[in-house]
């Protein structure tokens, strides 16, 4: 299980890829762990995941630039969630969703969602297949920054 997790983490991320408007994307997700200091207390830090197990809590970070010569305009960037990972949001908040694969968008709050024997209910986070951002503004040439969401392993 934790194999096939591992993979299915490795398989969300985008590589290296050319986005229309000359912007690249790349991506690292990190196991999000609380340590021991030698004071007592605890502190949470972001590791390479080695191995995942139910109730860790992962964090996902989506790197943009654009590497062109002109400002990159009206792109968006999507990403998958692996089904072994419940969406627990981004860092921002400007995201929307989808629950069905990719077929349908919008703010989870507007979303509904089918269940297998036909029942339908208001969309959870659990239920989030799938998280993209617009980008209604200008990215200017060089410019860049980064995109976070988190997930918990079910």
């Amino acid at each position: 299980m934790i194999k096939r997790l591992l993979l299915a983490i490795a398989l969300i991320l985008p590589g290296p890829a050319l986005a229309a408007n000359n912007v690249s994307l790349s991506s690292d997700v990190f196991v999000e762990r609380k340590v021991a200091k030698p004071n007592g207390t605890t502190a949470l830090i972001l590791e390479q995941p080695r191995t995942v197990t139910p109730g860790d809590k992962l964090v996902f970070v989506v790197n943009y630039r654009n590497v062109g010569r002109a400002p990159a305009t009206d792109f968006s960037v999507t990403n998958p969630l692996p089904k072994a990972v419940a969406f627990n949001g981004t860092s921002d908040g400007t995201e929307i969703v989808s629950v069905d694969g990719g077929k349908s968008w919008g703010p989870l709050s507007s979303l509904t969602y089918q269940s297998g024997n036909g029942e339908i209910r208001p969309a959870l986070m659990t239920d989030v297949t799938h998280v993209k951002w617009k980008f209604n503004r200008s990215i200017s040439a060089g410019s860049g920054g980064k995109l976070v969401f988190r997930g918990t392993v079910k």
